[in-house]
């Protein structure tokens, strides 16, 4: 419960993280307050009901009574005389010499595999020089991969595999991607259309755009005409009476809201629509427009909005890129606090800090070079690696820390014999039960899988390729327990002196 108490505390906290201010997508602060509440709701159950029912099952198996049907197991020469099926359903599974073993879970295939043949060849002097060429390999990859970060502002990615939307999107971003989306500008108060230092001012807004705008129309009308319009009757007037009855400017009687106060009629609201040229780097551009055309709307004298839909997804990852960066930075920093106080020596806390990292680090950049982009999934990912990685490889780097053999690579042969079965168990199991998300039809799922099998196959890759090795030529030192048992092992020593002196009468013995 100890161990299990931590861990459960390090989720919670990387969760809290995701669930506090610090997080800007609302879906992952739903999602890590979820897992919050889960988290406790696990806790307790595994403290109490858990708990009691291996109590239970303890006393079950001590008596040797069945698990399933609590009755008295039956003895073996009862068994062999019953059929093979009755054998299978009242055996308890374990041979009567096997109550008796100091450690059954020695014979297991994946325990004896690990002992006998991987530890001797991970430790070899001719494979530990590939095993640096391959992180340094890993690291390269994971550096470019993080300079390569794009932001997840696809629409693409939140529609499924099969839509026709999908099709939309990816021919619209293959023939007419050096356009931006239409982008609707919302004058929201009255304004004096008819004077020139307003529509100066909306040239100037528009400058850099093209306009599809009913005022630029309405002042070329104006002017084709030759029609003065100077002042706000007549300006109004024209406006309904000539220029939205033409066939050409129907389709404007939309973009303009009048009304009517006694005789007199007032335009209230209006809006035009801009596209801008971008070029390959469409959605950098597009949040650049953005960014720019909304403190205008706050500073200029004419107030408007400016909207497409895009900009909902925009907003929404706008600082995706940073935000998970700075949890996990976050998330390293409180393990490192947390496991100083919970572990006695700091060599561990270092390494697990330098695992985590290279392996948040790996993900990262490897997501990138896979065509992952930073949204709402890849995030979730990135919190939930931070614990993955704490979980696997927190109890290989204590129990090699504290380990007292003689030398480095028996510590980090005992800690591979002790951890290793249960870690490759694990990791195992949770790359098979990935498998089902390939054959859902979503683009989030297929980024869930994709993130999710690289903190999957980097934290195997840590735990028993670039651990055992880098901790056979790195801190610490086990010389200092080959002195503490030298020096024990002397103080045990017994030295027994023995004179004899020769004496006709007797021998004396000292």
């Amino acid at each position: 419960m100890v161990t299990y108490t931590m861990t459960s505390s390090l989720y919670f906290i990387t969760f809290g993280m995701g669930a506090s201010p610090f997080t800007n997508i609302e879906a992952v602060k739903v999602f890590s307050q979820n897992m919050c509440v889960s988290i406790l709701l696990n806790y307790f159950y595994i403290f109490s009901f858990f708990g009691s029912c291996l109590v239970f099952a303890g006393q079950l198996e001590q008596n040797r009574y069945h698990s399933i049907f609590c009755c008295k197991i039956p003895s073996a020469e009862y068994l062999d005389r019953k059929p093979v099926w009755f054998q299978a359903v009242m055996s308890d599974g374990h041979q009567q010499a096997s109550h008796h073993e100091a450690n059954p879970y020695q014979h297991h295939f994946i325990q004896h595999f690990l002992r006998e043949h991987y530890n001797e060849w991970i430790t070899n002097i001719y494979v530990k020089p590939f095993v640096v060429i391959l992180y340094l390999i890993y690291a390269s990859f994971s550096f470019m991969g993080c300079l390569q970060i794009s932001e997840g502002a696809n629409i693409i990615n939140l529609l499924v595999s099969d839509s026709p939307s999908v099709s939309y999107a990816m021919v619209q971003q293959k023939y007419f991607s050096n356009y931006s989306p239409v982008i609707g500008f919302y004058v929201y108060e009255p304004l004096e259309y008819w004077n020139s230092s307003v529509q100066e001012d909306l040239r100037r807004l528009c400058s850099g755009f093209t306009a599809v705008s009913w005022v630029e129309q309405y002042y070329q009308f104006l002017k084709v005409s030759n029609i003065s319009a100077n002042n706000k009757s007549d300006f109004i007037n024209i406006l309904q009476s000539s220029f939205l009855k033409k066939p050409e400017f129907q389709h404007f009687r939309n973009d303009i809201i009048f009304s009517k106060a006694g005789d007199e009629n007032n335009i209230i609201a209006s809006r035009l629509y801009l596209v801008a040229r971008t070029s390959r780097d469409k959605q950098k551009e597009v949040v650049e427009v953005l960014e720019k055309l909304r403190p205008l709307s706050l500073s200029k004298s004419i107030r408007f909005i400016v909207f497409n839909p895009s900009f909902v997804f925009m907003d929404h990852y706008s600082l995706s890129v940073t935000v998970p960066v700075l949890i996990a930075g976050f998330g390293v920093l409180l393990v490192l606090i947390l496991t100083f106080f919970l572990v006695i020596h700091p060599l561990g806390n270092f390494w697990l800090i330098l695992s985590v990292t290279s392996i948040e680090l790996g993900v990262l950049g490897l997501m990138t070079l896979w065509n992952v982009d930073m949204d709402c999934i890849s995030i979730l990912c990135l919190i939930y690696t931070l614990n993955f990685a704490i979980d696997h490889c927190a109890p290989l780097l204590y129990t090699f820390v504290l380990a007292t053999e003689h030398t480095r690579t028996q510590c980090i042969k005992s800690s591979l014999q002790e951890h290793g079965t249960a870690i490759l168990q694990n990791v195992t199991s949770f790359l098979v039960g990935l498998v089902p998300l390939l054959f859902v039809p979503s683009n989030l799922t297929f980024t869930l899988f994709k993130c999710l099998l690289l903190t999957g196959g980097c934290t195997l890759l840590h735990c028993f390729v670039i651990l055992p090795v880098f901790l056979t030529f790195f801190p610490p030192s086990k010389k200092h327990h080959k002195k503490k048992k030298h020096a024990k092992r002397k103080e045990r020593e017994e030295i027994e002196c023995i004179e004899i002196q020769e004496n006709p009468d007797h021998v004396t013995t000292v």
